[in-house]
């Protein structure tokens, strides 16, 4: 688990680089890199840990990941089954603005431009009411090479900083307090956690993973996401009872509570009431009520 400074492929001099990827599933690191991303997922279901928040994506979605901001798109489990016909799909464009294109941007006719990228450096989601005609623009400047993908692409910009009610990622700043032993250590955590969340996941052992005291790993946590152990833990276990829940995979809520790491049912409608707003049977009913609109 050493990866986290991310180096991006380029091939020959581009200001935007393209990556399409067309995988079993998406890269396993909490990673970051230097430049600003924006991820189309054409294809793919999972969990995004973007700075100190986590977040449901599938296929369709789009976001953007801010320059050196630690981000992971964990696929789900199914598509590490070795038997399974599943495969994940994206179009990402990478660009940096501490390059010569930063200081384009700063012209004043891009102006909008510019404050929206400024405002995107936490990461945001695009609405869902703006996706199909933004994964349209995306789609079309893929084929563009370059002076063309580069008109484009500020064209594409202009089109994302007119959408409205982007969902912010993050609220902290992952640029200036994670430094790179710091993202190792953070990975490993995350990842461990990952694996072990139905589990029953002792202070004690997650602080052996951290290599710290049990004292000093709940400070370090505190510090470098803002909030507890337990608190991540607990969003991680309701993130995939809402997955469960939207899949129709199971056959009651105490069910759903053992099997996302919950001892009892009553703890679980506590927390994710807490978190989701609603209780596990309020949020069925109105998932299942939109999903029949």
């Amino acid at each position: 688990m050493k990866v986290v400074q991310f180096t991006i492929p380029v091939a020959g001099e581009q200001t935007v680089i393209m990556q399409e990827d067309i995988l079993p599933h998406f890269y396993t690191h909490l990673h970051r890199h230097m430049e600003t991303q924006i991820t189309w997922i054409v294809k793919g279901e999972g969990t995004l840990l973007t700075g100190d928040h986590m977040h449901r994506f599938q296929s369709g979605d789009i976001f953007i990941i801010g320059a050196n901001q630690p981000h992971l798109f964990k696929s789900d489990p199914k598509y590490f089954n070795t038997n399974a016909k599943s495969s994940v799909h994206s179009i990402t464009y990478f660009f940096n603005t501490n390059s010569l294109f930063g200081e384009i941007l700063k012209l004043p006719e891009l102006k909008s431009i510019s404050k929206f990228i400024a405002n995107a450096t936490l990461g945001m989601q695009l609405p869902k009411e703006y996706i199909s005609v933004a994964s349209d623009a995306m789609k079309i400047l893929k084929d563009k090479k370059n002076a063309n993908r580069l008109a484009g692409f500020i064209q594409l910009l202009h089109l994302f900083s007119s959408f409205k009610k982007w969902k912010m990622l993050s609220t902290i700043s992952a640029t200036n307090h994670i430094s790179e032993s710091q993202g190792l250590r953070m990975n490993d955590i995350y990842q461990y956690t990952m694996l072990h969340y139905t589990e029953t996941i002792t202070l004690s052992e997650i602080a052996k993973v951290a290599y710290l005291t049990p004292q000093a790993f709940c400070r370090y946590f505190k510090k470098h996401t803002r909030k507890t152990y337990i608190t991540f833990l607990n969003e991680i276990r309701i993130t995939e009872a809402c997955k469960k829940i939207m899949q129709g995979d199971f056959e009651s809520f105490a069910s759903i509570a053992y099997k996302t790491g919950f001892s009892n049912v009553v703890t679980f409608n506590r927390v994710f009431k807490k978190l989701v707003g609603r209780s596990p049977s309020g949020y069925t009913k109105e998932y299942f009520g939109k999903a029949g609109d």
